[in-house]
């Protein structure tokens, strides 16, 4: 199990790191949460422990940010602050789970696996043809080359292939990615042209496919 530890405190980081590793875990740190929220988007890491009170930017906002940007990685926050207000921010943010601090080790470690078995179960790459998107890593490879996305075009991208071969609605993609606003398809034009011009264009065949008067399909018809 590969671990982040995003932490500012780096006596306290390290002790538990002592104490995952003697688990069989592998450990990383990032000490402030702009450096977290860097790692957690950029490198390989199967769960995050996320210190709520952090410098640069606190534990709530670096997991909004994470799963703003279509990172999925499973998040145990480490607190402090034992209040219902606090914990239902952090759930509404997209954490996980919760452990107050201090936590004994056992149980700490039991809430890790427990997250990481869960997140296992669910397979986390999407695939249609030549095409990948890691839900984990927050990757989009096609055919051996990594692509680059703003967050929204990674969340359109998603929800495509997470509904390919059918048809979605461009209605149904502005609810899945701006689900409290009104429909602006000026706005989602602007975002599938990016899409479509880093996941399509230096290709030999385009993946993302308009259908009249329909929607927007994802699939590969290389072979149709």
């Amino acid at each position: 199990m590969q671990v982040l530890i995003v932490e500012d405190n780096a006596e306290l980081a390290a002790s538990i790191a002592e104490f995952l590793e003697l688990q069989g875990a592998q450990c990383d740190f990032a000490y402030n949460g702009a450096s977290g929220l860097k790692m957690a988007t950029e490198l390989k890491f199967d769960v995050i422990l996320l210190d709520m009170m952090l410098p640069k930017m606190d534990g709530i906002n670096v997991c909004q940010e994470m799963r703003l940007r279509g990172c999925t990685l499973p998040v145990l926050m480490l607190t402090a602050i034992d209040t219902e207000t606090d914990q239902l921010a952090g759930f509404r943010a997209g954490v996980d789970d919760y452990v107050v601090k201090p936590c004994p080790m056992p149980l700490l470690w039991a809430r890790l696996e427990a997250l990481y078995r869960r997140t296992r179960k669910t397979s986390s790459l999407l695939k249609v043809g030549p095409l990948e998107l890691d839900r984990g890593t927050c990757r989009v490879v096609r055919s051996g080359k990594e692509i680059s996305l703003t967050p929204t075009e990674w969340k359109i991208l998603e929800f495509l292939m997470l509904q390919s071969p059918n048809i979605v609605s461009r209605i149904d993609i502005e609810d899945y990615i701006w689900p409290d606003q009104d429909s602006d398809p000026g706005k989602l034009n602007v975002h599938l042209h990016g899409l479509r011009k880093a996941v399509d264009k230096p290709f030999d065949y385009p993946l993302i496919l308009t259908r009249t008067g329909l929607g927007l399909s994802i699939e590969d018809t290389s072979g149709k």
